[in-house]
């Protein structure tokens, strides 16, 4: 904000909140989806604060990615 009073331009700096996930991913994936394989497309639900790419396929062993 050039003068601190609020009346700034409004940009994509670094506060501003907007833009992709960390990683490259959706924008704030949320609770919800599904973690599916790449390999073999196995699906199953997400389970909160376990990202999909730590979770092992249980039919092939790779590792999953969100969906």
């Amino acid at each position: 904000m050039p003068r601190g009073d609020g009346t700034g331009p409004t940009g994509k700096g670094p506060m501003t909140g907007g833009g992709r996930g960390r990683m490259g991913g959706p924008n704030a994936a949320g609770p919800s989806g599904d973690c599916v394989c790449p390999s073999c497309g196995y699906k199953a639900p997400h389970t909160v604060g376990q990202p999909c790419n730590q979770k092992k396929c249980p039919k092939c062993g790779a590792l999953m990615t969100r969906e």
